[in-house]
């Protein structure tokens, strides 16, 4: 789909710092919240954020309706498709449709710690599986020319040891995986939700400026507790890049900080009302292939926050009887009266 007008130049490439990691700054995928439409939005508010999906199982992607998975924008670029599993056949077939459909990176989730996700033998719980995550990783490694790389966590339960990560990750980086996201927190398989395994459990950042110390030919990308974009500098003085996850989707407006202060681009400056204009553009697109409005308008809820006549944007997107017209001039019709919003 060509990106008229305003579209275009939201999703324009810009400036960036030749030595910038390409990890340098990511959103996190994130269950039931980094869908297509949530990305698009992202994608709007920063040109340089890496994105992802939400996690989807091998099962899902290679034995249920693969589009309904997988479609994405071509402006969501660069964006990674994350998977959960522990078959290495599986894991290498799915894979290889991400890199099909066009994405940028496969990335492998050992560091979610639902009690559903552990049924399937995956997610945090491989961490106790080193070896095995290698030959995941290597399957993957083998069936695609996209990067692999492995989102995990610091440690499982009460292993609270150093060297329990540092060993993961040199165990897995010998598949050919040389970026590793790691949620600065061990994983809590038994008594707490997947909300109190993202809380309780203490943040660790020395260990994972550790691993940089001790891999210092790999990317590692620190993730948790990181609550602003301006946080992300004192990180990046030690590590390749940041990942953020709550803040970004419960405070979109922050993304739009990411490239001038973490990219030094400060061409085409974002305002509120242009996004708004630009997912109108969107909805009215994706509304003509069968999408609901209130598919897109759940993601946006927080674009105006902090800004008089937010309540009242929040309010008008999450009305019933008017998504249920689909009208996409909803989000035009519901903007706060602001100048240079």
């Amino acid at each position: 789909m060509n990106l008229p007008g305003t579209l275009a130049a939201l999703a324009s490439s810009g400036m960036m710092p030749e030595e910038a990691s390409a990890w340098r700054f990511c959103v996190a995928p994130m269950m039931d919240w980094t869908d297509r439409h949530c990305r698009f939005f992202h994608r709007m508010l920063s040109r340089h954020a890496r994105l992802y999906t939400e996690m989807v199982t091998t099962g899902a992607l290679l034995h249920g309706d693969t589009a309904r998975h997988l479609d994405f924008h071509a402006a969501e670029h660069p964006v990674a498709l994350q998977l959960g599993g522990s078959e290495t056949t599986d894991l290498a077939r799915a894979a290889k449709l991400g890199e099909q459909w066009g994405y940028d990176e496969i990335n492998l989730n050992c560091g979610c710690p639902s009690e559903r996700v552990q049924k399937g033998a995956f997610g945090a719980c491989l961490m106790a599986e080193a070896p095995l995550v290698r030959d995941c990783v290597k399957a993957m490694v083998d069936a695609v020319a996209l990067p692999v790389t492995v989102k995990h966590r610091l440690g499982i339960n009460d292993i609270n040891e150093y060297g329990f990560v540092r060993d993961f990750v040199g165990i897995v980086s010998e598949a050919g995986c040389t970026v590793f996201i790691a949620h600065a927190r061990n994983a809590v398989l038994k008594g707490l939700t997947p909300k109190d395994n993202r809380e309780i459990p203490p943040l660790k950042y020395d260990y994972v400026q550790r691993l940089k110390q001790d891999f210092a030919h790999l990317t590692i990308v620190v993730n948790g507790g990181i609550q602003r974009v301006a946080d992300s500098h004192a990180h990046l003085q030690t590590l390749d890049g940041v990942m953020l996850g709550r803040t970004a989707y419960h405070e979109p407006w922050s993304l739009a900080q990411v490239d001038a202060e973490l990219f030094g681009d400060f061409a085409n400056p974002q305002t509120r009302d242009r996004v708004a204009e630009a997912m109108c553009t969107y909805a009215t697109d994706e509304i003509t292939r069968g999408t609901p409005l209130r598919a897109i308008t759940r993601h946006i809820l927080g674009l105006y926050n902090g800004l008089p006549g937010a309540r009242a944007w929040r309010q008008q997107l999450s009305d019933a009887k008017q998504l249920r017209t689909n009208d996409p001039t909803l989000l035009l019709r519901a903007r706060p009266a602001l100048t240079d919003a």
